[in-house]
């Protein structure tokens, strides 16, 4: 057994260390909600009372079914303070994904949202025998017990955090674009790691006032933590549109928010923006997907240089890289625009090739993690944790390229890549160059069956209002830039490409509309 003297803290060590340094400061504004610290930490404690009450314990599994509300918060809180195994479930997926979590993950206590999945947690209680618990966020038509009703019969009193830092805090399930969601195993000492970084590397402003609007099951809730250390406000909201986007960044002063490059894309076309002081905004942080560099630079002229990108994966995530805001530089380093930035502080970061020898600058290889950020491993998956996890290395499956500045470039990931006459195409980089005509709004590449090539560079596109390009002259640009080889031998004008419910680009929807009916997804 470790020596206690140098054990590590929980992440409940960082939940009571948050709220005793906000005080009465306005920690989170929901659509009907504004809490203070103070207030935080009494319904925190009356949460945790009450689930005590009922026998959950260290080690129990439990999980949550809800739109971006506070209160949603308020059982991740309990659960880091608890030791309890908390997986969140995505708001957007199948009602067959969240089954088949529910069972994977062994869920004895469901939370939900009753407003928005009161149906739904009656028909997970009918599929899902394990699940011998459903409690709501408020009143509810017969889903289950009112846990903010259970919760307000218990006098608030001093939190206690009980977790190990070793302990399993959250299953993170993969969004299910590869098959059947795996579940990411992360320990306490994982998002530790994760939360401190984000504080140390991140470009926060001096007054933190948050926006998220995408799921905070996902990378947006990950932010909540590092927000809440320093003090800040996280306001949160159900689904995005441009209109209310605008709308709370006026109302609340926001300084910082998370969007994923398509949400910023449809800011930019919107008509919404005309008029509405954003001078607010100080940090716009953007992943989860790759960003058209040209699109970055009219966003960087619209919005000024607010922005930050984060590279990361569920396997290790949030801060595997980080491309700094003073980084963004169209003027002296327009190439840096399509990087994805350098390694966080203490991540470890290599591009390897197939037999895990580190490949020059220039070369592309596969990006590697190690460090206290990567993951336990796969839940009740030990054949692909050791695909995943192998020569001492986190094997992500991005390919990328690094350059002589020890900046890194994605290129795709590696099933992504084309083959095509036997040249490998890597259709980030078509996407990019398709991104640089001025008519372009957005564009996505996958490799087609071809009787001829193997695999045919395919692309759909869609036009800016109001523009008008022939597919001929596109396919001439990425000749002209890129090579005959990443030349698309077919352009499709579509009026918007397919996402997933994270606001991912949908490669998978993308790659159906060609395959579909192929024995196999490669030539």
């Amino acid at each position: 057994m470790s020596n206690p003297l140098y054990q590590g803290c929980s992440v409940g060590d960082l939940v009571v260390s948050a709220i005793a340094r906000g005080g009465d400061r306005i920690a989170f504004i929901g659509d009907d909600a504004r809490w203070t610290y103070h207030r935080l930490g009494e319904r925190v404690s009356q949460v945790i009372q009450a689930l005590a009450v009922r026998g959950l314990k260290r080690g129990d599994a439990v999980a949550t079914l809800s739109a971006n509300r506070p209160e949603a918060f308020l059982i991740t809180a309990a659960a880091y303070l608890m030791g309890l195994r908390l997986t969140w479930m995505n708001p957007t997926s199948s009602e067959d994904d969240h089954a088949y979590i529910l069972e994977d993950s062994g869920v004895h206590t469901l939370f939900v949202d009753p407003s928005s999945f009161g149906e739904r947690a009656r028909a997970l209680a009918r599929r899902v025998p394990g699940v011998a618990r459903i409690m709501s966020f408020g009143p509810n038509d017969g889903v289950g017990e009112d846990l903010l009703a259970a919760a307000s019969a218990f006098t608030p009193a001093r939190l206690v955090p009980q977790a190990d830092p070793d302990d399993v805090c959250v299953l993170v399930y993969t969004g299910g674009t590869t098959g059947r969601p795996k579940g990411v195993a992360h320990t306490h000492r994982v998002h530790v790691t994760m939360i401190l970084t984000e504080m140390a590397d991140w470009d926060w402003p001096g007054e933190i006032r948050f926006l998220a609007l995408t799921p905070i099951t996902h990378a947006s809730g990950a932010m909540i933590m590092p927000v809440l250390l320093k003090s800040g406000t996280y306001a949160m909201t159900q689904g995005f549109s441009a209109e209310k986007f605008v709308r709370l960044v006026e109302t609340h002063r926001i300084t910082a928010t998370f969007l994923v490059p398509t949400m910023i894309y449809v800011l930019l076309d919107s008509p919404a923006r005309r008029g509405a002081d954003l001078s607010s905004l100080k940090l716009i942080i953007y992943g989860a997907s790759p960003m058209s560099p040209a699109r970055l630079i009219e966003g960087i002229r619209e919005f000024g240089p607010v922005f930050m990108q984060l590279y990361a994966q569920s396997e290790a995530p949030n801060t595997v890289t980080v491309l700094h805001q003073h980084e963004h530089d169209p003027v002296h380093h327009p190439e840096r625009l399509a990087s994805c930035g350098t390694p966080c502080v203490g991540t470890q970061v290599r591009l390897l090739d197939e037999n895990g020898q580190e490949v020059p600058d220039g070369e592309v290889g596969e990006i590697c993690v190690r460090g206290s950020l990567v993951m336990q491993g796969y839940w009740n998956k030990p054949e692909e944790t050791a695909q995943a996890l192998r020569n001492g290395w986190l094997y992500t499956g991005d390919m990328a390229r690094r350059d002589a500045g020890g900046f890194l470039y994605i290129v795709d990931r590696s099933k992504d890549m084309i083959i095509s006459g036997g040249f490998n195409v890597y259709p980030r980089e078509v996407e990019d160059a398709l991104s640089q005509h001025p008519a372009v709004a957005a564009a996505a590449v996958v490799g087609a069956p071809d009787a001829k090539w193997g695999e045919a560079v395919r692309a759909l596109v869609v036009l800016r209002a109001g523009a008008a390009v022939s597919a001929e002259e596109l396919i001439a640009l990425v000749r002209e830039r890129k090579g005959a080889v990443y030349a698309p031998k077919a352009i499709d004008f579509v009026d918007a490409l397919p996402t997933t419910g994270l606001g991912k680009l949908d490669k998978k929807a993308i790659r159906a509309r060609f395959w579909q009916g192929q024995g196999r997804a490669v030539h």
